[in-house]
Parts: C-alpha cells; structure tokens; sequence
C-alpha cells in the first residue's frame, strides 16, 4: 500500500486540476455562448454564459490558493456546486418544456421509415431521443461535478496544510 500523499503534492495535484478543469469549462461554454449569439439564440447564449462564470469561479480560486490564501478552495468547491445546479437546472426545463422543432430537419425520410417500423411516430421518437439526451446530461453532470465536489472537499485540509507549511518558510 502506498503512502498518503504529502501536502505539498496534493496542492499541486489540486492546482493542476483546477487549471485544467477551469479553462476547459470557460473556454468551451464561452465557445457554446459566441455560437449562440451568433445564430441569435438568446437563452444558449445566457446559459452559455452562466456555465463560463464557473470556469472563472474555479480559476479565482485557484488564483486565491497560488497567493497562499485557503479559501481559494471553498471557491473551488462553489464553482463545481454552482455548475452542477445551472446544468441541472437547465436539463430540467429542457424535460419539462421539450423543443423537438429544431430536430425536425434532420429527419430524413429513410429514418422515418424506420421509426414507423419500430412502431413509434416521429414526434415520439424526437421526444424520446430529447429526454435521454437530457437525462444523459443531468446524470454525467451529478456524477462529474459531484465528483469534482467530493475530490475537492476531500483535499481541503491538505491544501490548508501545505499552505501553512508554505507560510512558516
């Protein structure tokens, strides 16, 4: 069995982490947003937007815990608790108010075929297709983002040690 992970190390595992999974959610949600604004898609571009605020959530934090200041990490942790409800919360009203006209056009008439030979009509089929999908996002966002939570929440009291150690250098 290996030995528990100093302070010092977990610090820079969690700083890694963080950087990485900060710029990953700020830049493609801020990708995701441009797109929006650009096809006039006003809610995409919103809750695009929303999503990006938490990648700069997670990267002040990070910034707060590279100037020695601990409570970088409860910003990590909100960051992750923050995503999770807007990405709940859009997968919500995605189930509760489904849209299937936009998926309407890349319905092709070989397709239909086959949804009417598995006994379905298309507007089943398409409401079908949107509930997984929305499900599917609602489930991998419990699973990542409380997992990112747990991994933070669970590194709190090391990062705080190593940032003591740092101080008493």
């Amino acid at each position: 069995m290996k030995p528990p992970l100093l302070p010092s190390e977990t610090f820079r595992r969690v700083q890694r982490i963080a950087r990485f999974d900060g710029l990953s959610v700020l830049g493609v949600s801020g990708a995701f947003a441009l797109i929006s604004a650009a096809s006039r898609d006003v809610p995409g571009a919103l809750i695009g937007l929303l999503v990006a605020a938490a990648g700069a959530i997670e990267l002040h934090g990070l910034t707060l815990l590279k100037v020695g200041r601990s409570r970088g990490m409860n910003w990590l942790i909100t960051s992750q608790l923050y995503l999770m409800a807007i990405l709940l919360g859009y997968s919500a009203v995605k189930l509760l108010r489904p849209d299937i006209e936009p998926l309407r056009t890349v319905v092709t008439t070989e397709l239909t075929e086959q949804i009417r030979l598995a006994g379905m009509t298309v507007d089943q089929f398409l409401l079908t297709f949107l509930r997984l999908v929305y499900v599917g996002v609602a489930a991998a966002t419990v699973l990542y983002q409380g997992g990112m939570t747990v991994y933070y929440v669970r590194r709190k009291s090391a990062v705080e040690a190593a940032l003591l150690e740092e101080e008493l250098e």
